[in-house]
């Protein structure tokens, strides 16, 4: 059971390090930061976190 928690934990952390990265690039690159547009990047920033540590994943696999 502990097993499972630490990889749960670590997968966890590795999307929220993705997300932080992605959420950063994000508001690098847009001109004005109202409410709408962190909403926006943020779940934009979530898919893309999750999509790469999908993908990471699937490449350590082979």
């Amino acid at each position: 059971m502990a097993a499972h928690a630490t990889t749960l934990l670590r997968a966890l952390l590795e999307v929220l390090g993705w997300w932080a990265a992605l959420a950063a690039l994000w508001l690098m690159f847009i001109s004005t930061v109202d409410t709408l547009e962190l909403v926006v990047g943020a779940a934009a920033s979530l898919v893309g976190a999750v999509a790469a540590s999908a993908a990471r994943r699937a490449v350590g696999a082979r």
